[in-house]
């Protein structure tokens, strides 16, 4: 029978004064598992450690990805496989590899709505996170809004700067509403100074010619659309909506249909 192992009040005191507290949720298993299995005491003192550094990585990733706009949920290990959806696995392959952001290029995301564009373009954003890059992701028209306040307070040149500085920008739900002249200036900016600096995620349930569309100045639509799409590794989303698939269902023998009203 093993021997009791406890964690000393002064072991924990000292290890909170090191700023290595939280290894004490684990350390009474790791002591355990380092006597069952005679590990000496570098490598008792190497577990413990990577198990630090893997508890502070996966916090950091958290963080982050909150920062960034991401959603929590939206992570590939989530993604409901079964949907029925059919896209390029091979290009989403490539896609997760990040070699894009390497390049750079950028990706653009087409289908119609709800068979999960922004989630595979915000899972995109949690690998790029976790690997380091800096990522920020917002809706189109949230994005398009926020800029035109940011005029009023003289922090548009910041916030502008922000956008182009940062490794990954996911733009989600592109073009949806039609673009005025300064919209459509915003998006020219950020598309032309990003082109083949830094990468650019975009989804959209409009192609290329509707985008155009929905802009006010043809000339910056046609030059900052032309740039993006000849950057751009390109994923068509076809199928049914998820959304469908999680409406609630009815059991009609709990809930009878009403009968019809006597006639008087």
């Amino acid at each position: 029978m093993s021997p009791q192992l406890t964690v000393t009040p002064d072991l924990k005191t000292l290890l909170r004064r090191v700023k290595l507290g939280r290894c004490l949720d684990t350390l009474p298993e790791r002591l355990t598992l380092a006597h069952q299995q005679k590990l000496t005491h570098h490598e008792f003192l190497e577990l413990l450690l990577a198990d630090e550094v893997t508890r502070r990585d996966t916090q950091s990733a958290i963080l982050r990805a909150r920062t960034a706009g991401l959603d929590p949920d939206m992570l590939l290990e989530r993604w409901d496989d079964t949907a029925k959806i059919t896209y390029d696995r091979t290009i989403f392959n490539e896609l997760c590899s990040l070699r894009f952001v390497d390049a750079p290029n950028d990706v653009v995301i087409l289908g119609p709505v709800g068979v999960g564009k922004t989630f595979l373009a915000s899972a995109l954003g949690h690998i790029a996170i976790r690997r380091g890059r800096s990522v920020h992701f917002e809706r189109a028209d949230t994005l398009l809004k926020r800029l035109k306040a940011t005029r009023l307070d003289n922090s548009h040149d910041t916030e502008v700067r922000k956008l182009l500085r940062v490794d990954v920008l996911i733009i989600d739900d592109f073009a949806l509403r039609a673009m005025d002249v300064t919209d459509t200036a915003e998006v020219y900016e950020i598309i032309v100074e990003r082109h083949r600096r830094a990468s650019t995620i975009l989804t959209s349930n409009r192609d290329p010619g509707e985008m155009l569309a929905q802009m006010a100045d043809p000339l910056l639509a046609q030059s900052a659309i032309d740039r993006l799409h000849s950057n751009a590794h390109e994923l068509v989303i076809d199928g049914e909506s998820y959304r469908r698939r999680q409406r609630p269902d009815i059991d009609t023998n709990q809930h009878p249909e009403p009968s019809s009203p006597r006639r008087h």
